[in-house]
């Protein structure tokens, strides 16, 4: 079995440290590695799914709506967000997945976020639209670099929401992080942060990032990409081996 995580930058990625832990828990052989990749680079990992010379793959930034793009198939949780973080190979067909929807209700109940408030997304692209399906019965609101973009991701999710400029805060609501701020150590604008009810940042480091340990320090409850990342690990590991994944190992070997 041969796996990969595609992405740009992938170097960070601990995927390849949880997926091999697991595939030896399970004495299943096979191997697991990170692959950075542009779009062009997308297309021939995704003809290597389709013709068998990969087992499967995980997609990360930024290039959760191209993998969808290529899929031949895709789940329930991926036709709604219109993006794809895991790929399987079946009877020379590539099958889409979406297993970072329930990774993050399944985070939410873990890490007690509040579930009666409204959200805030920040960011505007496949890491968000997760977040949209996995909160849709929420009162919605989406913030980006360009309003556009915000607006167009509500009506690819088929979602009831609106949009505020970037930075401007929401009172009271839940603030998800679906952008890439907090790898390289930027914070987040804290007029967002210091109202909010809670905070999930779906990136995650060696460390955690300032946004995080700056809303602990408001003594609000939150949530990091780490959690977020073994649950969904854990949802693709089962869909490319048909096998329970050993979460504590995989927890372990973070």
């Amino acid at each position: 079995m041969k796996l990969v995580v595609l992405g740009d930058p992938v170097a960070h990625s601990r995927s390849p440290a949880i997926q091999t832990a697991a595939l030896e828990a399970c004495g299943i052989q096979g191997s697991y590695t990170a692959r950075r990749v542009d779009e062009a680079g997308m297309v021939r990992a995704v003809d290597e799914v389709r013709y068998g010379r990969l087992s499967g793959a995980n997609v990360t930034m930024p290039h959760k709506q191209i993998a969808f793009e290529l899929a031949d198939r895709v789940s329930e949780e991926a036709l709604r967000s219109g993006a794809v973080n895991t790929l399987a190979g079946r009877g020379g067909e590539v099958w889409g997945h979406n297993t970072d929807v329930e990774g993050i209700r399944a985070v939410w109940r873990s890490a007690a976020l509040p579930t009666d408030r409204p959200v805030l997304i920040l960011g505007t692209g496949g890491a968000a639209a997760g977040v949209v399906v996995a909160v849709a019965d929420r009162a919605l609101t989406v913030s980006g670099r360009r309003d556009r973009a915000a607006t167009d991701l509500l009506t690819r999710t088929r979602a009831v929401g609106s949009t505020v400029p970037w930075g401007t805060p929401v009172e009271g609501a839940v603030v998800v992080n679906a952008t890439p701020i907090g790898m390289n150590a930027e914070l987040l604008p804290s007029s967002v942060l210091d109202v909010a009810s809670g905070f999930f940042d779906l990136t995650y480091a060696s460390v955690e990032s300032p946004s995080i340990v700056y809303t602990r320090g408001l003594g609000i409850p939150t949530a990091d990409g780490k959690e977020l990342l073994l649950a969904q690990a854990a949802a693709s590991f089962q869909i490319w081996t048909g096998v329970p994944a050993p979460t504590d190992v995989m927890r372990a070997a973070f």
